[in-house]
């Protein structure tokens, strides 16, 4: 699930899985499609 939050001044879109953050819902819940916790791609 995608939730909403609000970072310097604007809404952000997070992945609840990763937390990672997107400034477009669509992108959001694309990731989170896809979201892999176990071994994301990324450095956080």
């Amino acid at each position: 699930m995608v939730t909403t939050t609000e970072k310097d001044g604007e809404t952000w879109f997070q992945c609840e899985e990763c937390e990672m953050l997107f400034d477009v819902r669509a992108d959001a819940e694309a990731h989170e499609e896809n979201c892999d916790t176990d071994s994301p791609s990324y450095l956080q």
